[in-house]
């Protein structure tokens, strides 16, 4: 799970494999792959960057170079 943060502040976790797509504009926009969507302060970079370190704790990242 990574971490994000709401509009009003709140913690959130988002389980990154199930993240479809973002969009901005100009908040952050989730799409997970049922549909919901969670608006997030982060920035395109910071979610990339946590997905990445996510995986590689996970054992997952070096099957995707």
């Amino acid at each position: 799970m990574i971490q994000v943060t709401r509009l009003n502040d709140k913690k959130y976790w988002v389980n990154p494999h199930q993240i479809e797509s973002m969009e901005q504009s100009p908040d952050l926009t989730l799409t997970l792959l049922s549909g919901k969507t969670v608006v997030v302060k982060e920035t395109p970079e910071q979610i990339i960057e946590r997905i990445v370190d996510y995986r590689k704790q996970i054992g997952n990242y070096s099957q995707e170079l």
